[in-house]
């Protein structure tokens, strides 16, 4: 026992040695006759049912906060009424009964008045100093009625009513991303933001003394040793409310379409980590969907085709292979130690390059390559698995992160078929999660970063800790394989599995992903579908991952299952950041009887061109590459100056002067329309990065 219990523990003792004194006191006087009370063998019962303690009081627990500070968790404040009807006066307690037995049968309508006013007449008499008046808890607004009401208008220690306050934990969104926000038992068990940071939400409980009276029931009473509960301090989260909400509810359609068990979607930004949307639905064998398990978090599956990203990375890093190779993939179907490994593409592709047999998702491909380059050291593919951080938790900040499992050989996990399978993403285990912060790392230029949730704690406005973006490993790969990398992602959705995800406004890179589930040892047809990737592709802000488990019909594949999800989610995103949108050019409109318009391109050939056409210009510089302006009718050449390691401005210029630059600045070009170039997709003045895609639109 501590010294402060003891302290405590003598406290009770002496009042309660003090009041059987008094007690004692009493009984001599009435015996003696000065006073007439009840007989000595009921007070010494009396005195035995006295009995005090000190309890806990529990503090009032944080909220929780959205991006944006609106509210995901707070703590309500419920209330439920007792009174102790000794407390007030006669006069009051008579020309007051009647009309809050009135009120108390109207507000709870359990009792009519007169059994309401026998119940307080009953308790007065008895000499009770504590009654529930009713189980039922009310709400900080019911509480502020009823201090009008007669009796209970005099207060705690006229009238002795007693609201003994109980917080209710409270989710304005309701259900919107309830096993992220997670919860905590009365046994100290949880899950979720509210079990990870629950030292931090919990605040620290105080202490008060009560005394325990007739029936078993525990009053406060007040005292100055009472210890006061120290409230919770508020978390601030990176969930934004209306991106869950997209998120939430088009995995939650996906899922009523095709029937499915279980689904996640992890939305995230590509620069900080943070966590914009995570929803995990499972279904609850009605047609219908909740949040019964943190998936992404805690789940822990093979991961499919989506693994072949980890694949190209060993190969690309550890070889000479180069994407335009060619590998035979015959008819689909290849043999390692008496296992097949099967094309999903019936007949097989035949023949095909490295780049066609990521964009096409060949197994055959993925399992020869590893098996031809790591066959005989396949601890070195293990080797860019642990560097990718794929083999243990990132250490995020909500609990219950499953650990992967990834086997080693000479292990009894391991066999001559384990790399094979591992190529294409089976025989191992990771969660979503894990899967996400790889892609996130293509799209940020090759930077890993752990997944963020939580992104400050507070006491109201004032800022108690912070959590930083935190880079969790160095470059996953080379400057050369990451360009490479690129194009096989964007190569997906242009020319691969994932056509489907194809438009016209912006583009999504990726890779699907279709695994089928083990079952008691065996794989049966059933299937983990799943799309995982970034967008923009050109300038990424967005990484995501969908998975959906065990679809029925006819749809059983990542590209027509989890896919759309994930361009549904894309496609809501693009269309409220006006950030993600090109600039729309002004018109040019031709001045009748002027000159044509002659926009940006060449110095030397530009001046050539209109001294031919009798066009009257002028040169302010005498720099390589100009744009041109207008004075009058006449055109004045400004620089356009092209620098290194930025992106140049190539609009107004012809098709064959753009690529000329671009591809001199180390980019790769796309393009559709004709005439000369109107948009580019890469900001004039962006920093470069070697081997990256720049679209350009024709006009």
């Amino acid at each position: 026992m501590t010294e402060v219990n003891i302290k405590k523990s003598i406290l009770i003792r002496v009042r309660v040695a003090f009041l059987g004194v008094m007690i004692f006191a009493i009984c001599v006087a009435a015996k003696i006759g000065h006073i007439q009370l009840v007989d000595g063998a009921k007070w010494e019962k009396l005195s035995e049912e006295i009995h005090f303690d000190y309890k806990k009081v529990k503090a009032t627990r944080g909220n929780i906060y959205s991006d944006n500070g609106s509210l995901l968790a707070t703590s309500l404040p419920f209330y439920k009424v007792a009174i102790d009807p000794t407390l007030a006066k006669s006069d009051v307690f008579r020309a007051g009964v009647d009309s809050l037995s009135v009120m108390l049968s109207r507000f709870y309508k359990d009792r009519s008045a007169a059994e309401y006013k026998q119940l307080l007449k009953d308790a007065r008499a008895a000499g009770r100093q504590y009654l529930v008046i009713n189980r039922k808890q009310i709400n900080y607004q019911a509480k502020k009625e009823m201090m009008r009401w007669p009796i209970f208008r005099e207060g705690r220690y006229k009238g002795g009513v007693i609201f003994e306050k109980i917080d209710v934990r409270y989710r304005p969104f309701s259900n919107l991303s309830r096993r992220t926000i997670g919860f905590v038992n009365e046994d100290g068990r949880g899950a979720g933001l509210e079990y990870s940071f629950d030292d931090v939400l919990g605040g620290q409980d105080g202490e008060a003394l009560f005394q325990k009276i007739a029936g078993g029931t525990w009053k406060p009473i007040f005292d100055g040793n009472n210890t006061k509960a120290i409230n919770g301090l508020d978390i601030h989260t990176t969930i934004d409310i209306n991106l869950q909400d997209v998120a939430e509810t088009s995995l939650y359609r996906a899922m009523q379409k095709h029937n499915a068990d279980e689904g996640t979607v992890v939305v995230m930004e590509v620069k900080t980590g943070h966590i914009k949307a995570i929803s995990n639905l499972s279904s609850d064998g009605n047609g219908g969907f909740y949040e019964k398990f943190n998936h992404a978090v805690g789940g822990s599956m093979e991961p499919g085709s989506t693994f072949k990203l980890v694949t190209m990375i060993a190969l690309l890093e550890d070889t000479n292979l180069q994407l335009t190779d060619s590998i035979n993939t015959g008819n689909g179907e290849y043999t390692f130690y008496n296992h097949k490994v099967r094309d999903h593409h019936q007949g097989g592709y035949g023949r095909i390059t490295v780049q066609q047999a990521f964009e096409l998702s060949s197994n055959v491909a993925m399992a020869k390559l590893t098996d031809k380059y790591f066959g005989t050291k396949p601890s070195r593919f293990l080797e860019y698995v642990d560097k990718l951080k794929l083999s243990k938790p990132l250490g995020v900040q909500v609990s219950g992160e499953a650990y992967p499992k990834i086997p080693r050989p000479n292990t009894k996990d391991w066999s001559g078929i384990t790399l094979p399978w591992m190529a294409y993403g089976y025989g191992l285990e990771m969660t979503p999660l894990h899967t996400l912060t790889l892609y996130n790392a293509i799209a940020n230029d090759g930077k890993m970063i752990k997944p963020v949730f939580v992104t400050s704690v507070s006491k109201a406005d004032n800022i108690k800790q912070d959590f930083e973006t935190e880079q969790i490993t160095g470059k996953i790969c080379s400057n050369k394989t990451l360009d490479k990398l690129k194009l096989l992602l964007e190569g997906v959705v242009e020319n691969g599995t994932a056509m489907n995800l194809k438009n016209s406004n912006y583009r999504i890179a990726g890779k699907t992903g279709t695994a089928q589930i083990l079952i008691n040892g065996r794989y049966e047809k059933r299937y983990i579908t799943s799309f995982a990737g970034y967008f923009p592709a050109h300038a990424p802000k967005y990484s995501a991952i969908v998975l959906i488990k065990n679809p029925r019909g006819f749809y059983q594949y990542g590209n027509n299952v989890a896919g759309p999800v994930f361009k549904d989610i894309a496609d809501n995103i693009y269309s409220r950041d006006i950030n993600l949108h090109l600039a729309m050019e002004k018109k040019q409109v031709q001045e009748p009887g002027v000159f044509p318009v002659v926009r940006a391109g060449n110095q030397e050939e530009l001046t050539r061109l209109s001294n031919e056409l009798g066009i009257s210009n002028h040169s302010a510089t005498d720099e390589e590459w100009i744009k041109a302006t207008k004075n009058g009718n006449a055109i004045v050449w400004k620089k356009n100056p092209v620098l290194k390691d930025q992106v140049p401005d190539v609009v107004g210029m012809t098709y064959r002067d753009a690529v000329y630059l671009l591809e001199k600045s180390g980019l790769q070009v796309s393009f559709e329309g004709i005439g000369r170039v109107t948009q580019q997709s890469l900001a004039p003045g962006t920093k470069i990065t070697k081997g990256s895609r720049i679209y350009l639109r024709l006009g």
